[in-house]
C-alpha cells in the first residue's frame, strides 16, 4: 500500500493535483472483510488527508457500527484520491485517471465484499451506466469480489435522513452482511 500511496502522491495524470490540499488515499485495516467506496474527497477530507471525516463520514461511522464493527476493522476510500473543486462530480477523465490506484488498492486488501456508496462508485466498479436504485438489491462483480451497491451517507444526509432512505441502505448492509457470512 505504501507503493500506491508514493504513486499518489507524485500524481500528475489529471489537474486535480494542482488544487487538492492533500491526497486522500483511504484508511483502514488492510485485511478488512468490507472496503467502502465513495466518490471523492471532500473540503474536510482534503484539510485532512482521511476519508469520510464530515458529516457523511459521522453517519457512514454509524452505519459501521451498527454492522458490527469500527473504522479500524473495515476500509475506507474512494475514487478519487483528490478533491474535486466545489465538491463537483468528478469528470470521466479524473475518474479513469485514478481508478487504477482504487483498483490496487482492491488488490491488495481482497476483501469479501465491496460497498458501493453512491452512483459514481457504482458505476465504476459495476460498469453499469444506469440509476443507483436500479443496481440497488442485487450482487454485482468487481473482478470476482461481490459489489453491493448503496446511497452514499452524504444523500441521505441531503434529504433529512428520511426513514426510507434509511432502511433501504441498512437492506443494502445485511446484504453485505450475508456475503461475509457466505450465506449468499
Amino acid at each position: 500500500m505504501r507503493e500506491v500511496e508514493e504513486e499518489v502522491a507524485r500524481c500528475r495524470k489529471c489537474s486535480l493535483h494542482a488544487t487538492r490540499r492533500n491526497y486522500v488515499l483511504g484508511e483502514g485495516n488492510l485485511l478488512a472483510e468490507i472496503f467502502f467506496v465513495g466518490e471523492a474527497p471532500g473540503a474536510r477530507e482534503d484539510a485532512t488527508g482521511r476519508p469520510f471525516v464530515g458529516r457523511a463520514g459521522e453517519l457512514l461511522t454509524r452505519i459501521i457500527k451498527a454492522m458490527g464493527y469500527t473504522r479500524r476493522d473495515v476500509y475506507i476510500g474512494n475514487i478519487l484520491k483528490c478533491r474535486p473543486p466545489g465538491n463537483r462530480t468528478p469528470s470521466e477523465e479524473e475518474q479513469k485517471a485514478c481508478f487504477p490506484y482504487l483498483k490496487r488498492q482492491i488488490e491488495i486488501i481482497k476483501p469479501r465484499v465491496l460497498v458501493a456508496l453512491g452512483r459514481v462508485a457504482a458505476v465504476n466498479l459495476t460498469g453499469e451506466k444506469t440509476s443507483l436504485s436500479a443496481m440497488r438489491g442485487r450482487i454485482h462483480r468487481f473482478e470476482g469480489i461481490p459489489v453491493v451497491v448503496t446511497y452514499h451517507p452524504s444523500y441521505l444526509l441531503q434529504r433529512g435522513e428520511p426513514r426510507e432512505l434509511k432502511k433501504m441502505v441498512w437492506e443494502d448492509m445485511k446484504l453485505a452482511l450475508r456475503i461475509i457470512h457466505g450465506e449468499v
